[in-house]
């Protein structure tokens, strides 16, 4: 399989579907399972400042991100749909 690894200060998510009922079976009103989150799968080395410094991405591989309801650029590796979106585009991580 074909592994990408972003440029610069972009990140690959895969989207996370949420459920559309509880683990008891209860149905959840469609508004509150259309969080738009997905999870880090790779990030980029970052992007360079004006005086060349390497400015790090703000995300890692493996954290939960909310997106935004638009945007990013959809990619399609093997069976799998990924989005990529660039660093100032993620709104913020999720945390449990």
């Amino acid at each position: 399989m074909k592994r990408l690894i972003p440029t610069f200060n972009r990140i690959l998510v895969q989207k996370v579907l949420q459920p559309a009922k509880t683990e008891t079976g209860i149905l959840l009103p469609e508004k509150s399972t259309k969080l738009n989150s997905g999870k880090v799968i790779a990030v980029g080395p970052g992007s360079r400042d004006r005086d060349g410094k390497l400015v790090p991405v703000s995300v890692k591989e493996g954290d939960t991100v909310l997106l935004p309801e638009y945007g990013g650029t959809e990619v399609k590796l093997g069976e799998k749909e990924y989005h990529l979106f660039r660093d100032e585009d993620i709104l913020g991580t999720l945390h449990e």
